[in-house]
Parts: C-alpha cells; sequence; structure tokens
C-alpha cells in the first residue's frame, strides 16, 4: 500500500480557512466554542504561516485578513464607527521579544517605548457612546465591523454609569469587556438548574448570554461588570497616552483595569511571570493573559494597523491551563441541597499548578453534550480556583462505558429522582447523611459559626455514628461524646465543645448564613441581619423580605419558605433553646479616634486575627468597615490571597495597607 501523500498547501489552507470560519460562527455568532483559545489559535497560526510562505494563495476573503464571525439577528445592526480589531497573541518570551523587537524597529527616530500592560479579563467586548455625558449606545463587538445594539441591557449594568461625572468629550465611545465574577457564575448556574435550563460552561459564556438577552430585567439580575480598555471616537482633544486615558476614566466614572507602567520589554516579561503566580490566583473574575500595549498615542499612530489587529498592542496569553487524562471511573457527590453531580475520576495529571485526579461533569446534560464515556481521554481545563472540569473528548475508547445516571442516591440509596423539565438528579430524603454531612460543614465553616476543629473526618464519624442528626445536636455533644470517637482525645474534645459554645454569641447575620438557606450567601444575610431581628424573621412575608435593599423575589420567597415550614421553625426554635443569642449585630463607635470618618475593606487572610475581628476592631475605634470599594474609601487592608478588591483598590487609587501597616495604626 502507497503511503498517503501530505495536502498541498493549496488544499491544506483551503481546508484551514473552511475550519477557522466555522470556529468563528461558533464562537461569535453561537456564543458556543468547541475548541479551546490555543487550539483556535494554533490553528490561525498554521494558515498564517502557509499564507506567509505561499503568497500566491492570499486572499482578501481569508480569516486572517477580518475579525470575528456573524451577526444574530435578535439585535438591531451597529456599525461601528472605526473597527473593534483582534490583538495578536504571544505565548512564550520569545514571541514577546520579537514583537518588542518589530515595535522599535518601526518606530525609529520616535524612540524607545514605555509599555502598559493591563490583565485580559475574559469576556464579551462592548462599545459604550456617551453624548454629552449621558449613555446613548451600547453596542457588541459583532464580526469587529458591525456589531449589535444591546443599549436597554447595558443601562442595567450597574458598573456602566448612565451620565459621565467630570468633564468628558462632547462624543466619546469607549470600549471594554462585559464579564462575569466567578461567585456570580456560581450563583447564576445554581438558580439555571432551579428552573431547569441548562447552566453555562463558563463565566464568558454566562456574561454573552446575559447581555444579549430581550429582557433587560434579566441581564440586570446577572450582576455583569464592564471594564474599560481602550476608546473608538473622542469628539475634542485627545488623551496623549494610554495612561492619561485610563486616568481620564475614572474621572468620568468609568471602571478601568488596574495596569503596570513597564520601561521596557525586561519588565514586561518579569510582570507577567509575577502576575500569574503572585496576582491572578487572587483574582474574582476570569483572566486568559495580559495585554501589552505602547502607551504613547503619538507612537500608536506611527506604528499603525493590520488588518486584523494594531501593531502597538499584543496579548501576551499564559500557556493554557490544560491537560488531556484518561477517564477511569466516575463517581456521584451529593450536596447540601441534594444536588447529584457526577464526578470523573481521571488518571493524576499536573494541570495549572496542581495534580487533578476528579473533575466535574456538571450533570447529564453535560454528558451527553461532550459524549464522554469511562476509558475516554479528555481535555481537562482548570481556569483560577475553579474546579477542574472536561473540556471535550479527544479519543474516544475503543471499549467504552457509557455513564449512566445512579439509580438511588450514593449517600443514603434512596431513590434518586429527576423532576421533570430539571437538569440535575436529587436526593428527596431529608435525612441523606451525605446531605447531612455538607450542611455541617457549611454551618461550622470560618464565615458562618466559625466552629474550629470541626473538619471533614470529625463530621463524617458524627454522622456515621448518629449522634448528630441536624446542626442543633452539636449543641448537645458531650465530652464523653467526642472521647468515643476514633479522632478525639481529652484535649481536642475540651477545644471542640469550647469552640461549640462560643459560637452561641455569634450574630444573627452569621447565624443565618449558617442556616444554608437558598440564594442567602454572607452579604444578604449581613443586609437581612441589620433590618430584621429573629421574630420579624419568622413571621416576615416574600414582600417584607423583598423590602430589604438587594432581596429580590427569588431570596425573598426562598427566605419566606424556610422560616414558614414547620421544619424551618422547629429547627430555630432548638438552636434558641441551645442557647444561641442570635443578636442583631451591633455598630460600635468611638468619638474622636483615630479613626473617626474612616472607612475600611478588608480582603484575604489576615495571619493575626480573622477577617471579622478586625473589621470589629475598626468598628469600635470609630471607623466604618464595608464589602465594597468606591472612591469614598479610605484603605484597603490586603492578606494573603487578596480577591478583586485589591485590582479595585489599585484602579481607584485608594491605599492599600498590608496586615502590618494596619497594625501600627492601632492603638
Amino acid at each position: 500500500m502507497s503511503e498517503r501523500k501530505p495536502p498541498s498547501p493549496k488544499s491544506e489552507v483551503r481546508a484551514l480557512r473552511a475550519e477557522i470560519r466555522e470556529h468563528d460562527r461558533r464562537y461569535y455568532l453561537l456564543d458556543s466554542p468547541t475548541l479551546s483559545d490555543t487550539e483556535y489559535d494554533r490553528l490561525v497560526a498554521r494558515l498564517q504561516a502557509l499564507e506567509a510562505a505561499h503568497p500566491e494563495l492570499d486572499a482578501p476573503d481569508s480569516p486572517t485578513q477580518r475579525v470575528g464571525g456573524g451577526l444574530s439577528s435578535d439585535f438591531k445592526p451597529v456599525k461601528h464607527a472605526a473597527p473593534m480589531l483582534s490583538l495578536d497573541n504571544a505565548y512564550e518570551e520569545a514571541d514577546i521579544r520579537a514583537w518588542d523587537e518589530r515595535v522599535r524597529k518601526n518606530l525609529g527616530a520616535f524612540g524607545a517605548p514605555a509599555y502598559l500592560v493591563e490583565p485580559k479579563i475574559d469576556g464579551l467586548s462592548c462599545a459604550l457612546t456617551y453624548e454629552d455625558g449621558l449613555l446613548v449606545r451600547a453596542a457588541t463587538r459583532g464580526d469587529g465591523e458591525t456589531g449589535e445594539e444591546v443599549t436597554a441591557n447595558a443601562r442595567a449594568i450597574r458598573s456602566i454609569p448612565l451620565r459621565l461625572s467630570g468633564k468628558p468629550p462632547k462624543r466619546l465611545e469607549v470600549r471594554g469587556e462585559v464579564s462575569m465574577t466567578f461567585e456570580v457564575f456560581d450563583a447564576v448556574n445554581e438558580a439555571e438548574k432551579l428552573a431547569g435550563r441548562e447552566p453555562f460552561v463558563n463565566p464568558r459564556n454566562c456574561a454573552a448570554g446575559s447581555l444579549r438577552q430581550k429582557d433587560p430585567r434579566v441581564t440586570a439580575s446577572r450582576r455583569l461588570r464592564f471594564t474599560a480598555h481602550s476608546y473608538g471616537v473622542w469628539d475634542g482633544v485627545e488623551p496623549a497616552s494610554h495612561s492619561e486615558f485610563l486616568g481620564l476614566c475614572r474621572e468620568f466614572g468609568i471602571p478601568s483595569n488596574p495596569y503596570e507602567r513597564c520601561a521596557d520589554i525586561d519588565a514586561v516579561v518579569a510582570y507577567h511571570r509575577r502576575f500569574r503566580e503572585a496576582l491572578m490566583p487572587k483574582l474574582a473574575y476570569a483572566v486568559d493573559g495580559l495585554v501589552v500595549k505602547v502607551d504613547s498615542f503619538a507612537q500608536r499612530r506611527r506604528l499603525g494597523f493590520t488588518a486584523r489587529s494594531p501593531r502597538w498592542a499584543i496579548a501576551f496569553k499564559y500557556p493554557a491551563q490544560q491537560a488531556t487524562s484518561v477517564v477511569k471511573a466516575v463517581e456521584f457527590s451529593v450536596g447540601r441541597t441534594g444536588a447529584i453531580t457526577p464526578v470523573a475520576k481521571v488518571e493524576p495529571v499536573f494541570c495549572a499548578g496542581v495534580t487533578i485526579s476528579s473533575v466535574t461533569l456538571h450533570n447529564f446534560s453535560e454528558i451527553a453534550r461532550l459524549g464522554v464515556r469511562v476509558g475516554d481521554r479528555v481535555l481537562i481545563e482548570r481556569a483560577g480556583e475553579v474546579i477542574p472540569k472536561v473540556v471535550k473528548v479527544m479519543e474516544k475508547a475503543k471499549k467504552g462505558v457509557d455513564i449512566v445516571p445512579p439509580k438511588n442516591c450514593p449517600g443514603c440509596r434512596a431513590p434518586a429522582v429527576k423532576e421533570e423539565g430539571l437538569v440535575a438528579y436529587r436526593c428527596d430524603n431529608p435525612s441523606c447523611p451525605a446531605q447531612l454531612r455538607r450542611t455541617l460543614e457549611h454551618f461550622a465553616s470560618r464565615p458562618a459559626m466559625d466552629v474550629a476543629g470541626l473538619g471533614d473526618s470529625a463530621v463524617d464519624q458524627l454522622v456515621a455514628r448518629g449522634i448528630v442528626k441536624d446542626v442543633a445536636d452539636l449543641y448537645a455533644l458531650t465530652k464523653e461524646q467526642l472521647l468515643d470517637l476514633e479522632l478525639f482525645a481529652a484535649k481536642k474534645a475540651d477545644n471542640l465543645l469550647e469552640r461549640i459554645a462560643a459560637s452561641k454569641s455569634k450574630t444573627l447575620d452569621r447565624v443565618l448564613f449558617a442556616l444554608g438557606i437558598r440564594h442567602v450567601g454572607e452579604k444578604t444575610a449581613e443586609i437581612l441581619a441589620e433590618r430584621f431581628d429573629i421574630d420579624r424573621l419568622l413571621n416576615a412575608s416574600v414582600k417584607d423580605f423583598q423590602s430589604a435593599p438587594d432581596v429580590g423575589p427569588v431570596v425573598a420567597e426562598s427566605l419566606q419558605a424556610f422560616f414558614s415550614c414547620s421544619a424551618g421553625r422547629a429547627l430555630v426554635a432548638r438552636l434558641q433553646a441551645a442557647g444561641l443569642t442570635m443578636k442583631q449585630p451591633q455598630k460600635k463607635a468611638a468619638a474622636g479616634s483615630p479613626f473617626a470618618g474612616m472607612t475600611f475593606v478588608f480582603t484575604g487572610e489576615l495571619s493575626s486575627c480573622t477577617r471579622e475581628d478586625a473589621e470589629e476592631k475598626v468598628k469600635s475605634l470609630g471607623g466604618k468597615s464595608s464589602g465594597s470599594i468606591s472612591g469614598k474609601t479610605s484603605f484597603v487592608v490586603a492578606g494573603e490571597a487578596a480577591g478583586s478588591k485589591l485590582g479595585k483598590a489599585l484602579t481607584l487609587g485608594v491605599k492599600v495597607l498590608t496586615e502590618d501597616e494596619f497594625k501600627r495604626m492601632l492603638p
């Protein structure tokens, strides 16, 4: 048999163009990509290399000569005043240094460039047009030339100012990314599952789908965020540099990225490394690299554009946090709400700084979409701190085993139920030990009742022995019961009982969060505890709950259902009988203290005390502690693993303190 000949350059180019166009359509039009960014970029790079080697194959309609894909017919088309171009990519240090050489060569006598480096937020590109300071239009990127008008939905995004502050130009088109935090993404997906709809695959897809809703109220409920990175129209005297533009954005009230100004490419490479190791893990939103830009606009004009991208900017991406492995088995885990989640056990593989042996499969709709079976080789992806997931099947096993839904709950063997129209299988057994374990772990967690010493192993033994059947039973534990367990010696038992006793004085907001009421997070619990005492909570209507700030109908109905049902009321009564005070948090103030009139925001973990203790200290000294940052924030105290608040502080120019600097301020 003759050896198969490789395809000719002409046929390979034709095939690559067709494949890239199809992926463009899926990515830009359907918001349903089937390739990772790395795989897509490799296709484009291969096509670019072939066209460079064979100029006779060049064509004006090649994907290398255009940006993006088609246009949805659901929204009014909008032609951009200037094209919204893509960026070229660099993955290796050699790539970014080669780009720097081209930039410096093209600038010549214009001088050496300084660079501005910003996080490359993984979101949906959007252009906002302001006239006389008022928002008049918002449009998605679309194919780069023509986008879709989404003005009504953009107005529903709270981070987008409807009227600009300061003295903006008469007409301004500012461009940026619409994105979503990991926390909001998880909450939206939970709501989607409850409603029987397919969950979103990642935050970017969720943000894209949220911005393109026909009902702006849905968009508003998704808590999207807008971050500016450039402008397309500036009617008046333009800024001289990108750093000046970002400063003006802050003056106008437009959110923008934190950035690092680098004197040369060596500084860019060093920051790229430091950002990935020290800063990127702290972010609360998805970032797929950094964008490196020439700061001077005069130098940018000298450099110009290609048909597809500016010559003065490049995306310095990180190697994709992906790896391949083989699915060895599938297990099922049960959450505290009874949802049964399929989890693939894979051959251990190192990815994104950790060894992965388990990956979520989300639900059986996702399993069907992927077509994954036991034995298949799959592509695994881990983004930041997000739970690893299967992206696609790379190679089908010859004797693969289908993954079938469980007939019984793995925790209690009760029938696994799939309600009509819903995605997830559930366990409806209120006495399910697996659900109880997760409930106890949540109740004892640091943001809730903070019962140190009640870890997974202790919970497992207490549930297995039938000693604890609900959270109220924790307050009836005796030293003798604990000593009868393998884990506990006398001192450890005493410590746990002391922590349980200490938790009785936790304020109402902590108790509300600890109860695990669906849709009630820490901030919602704080809001409720400020307006209701426990007696009012037990008797409040849905309307009463909705009168609280940021409490919508879904949360209100969940609260009313819990406090009106016999089981919820009985649990609260038992906790009160056990000695839980459930007092509303008291605001303390000391007039004339060093912190009078100051607002502090804490982010990350503190080593010398808990964040809650630090917040109470600030309040006792006349200051105020807040969970969000604004221009009125006095200080942000950043501990280990600080989150997105650190980036926002840098953007707003709020002074950031280390823990040691904060301690030195204390009297």
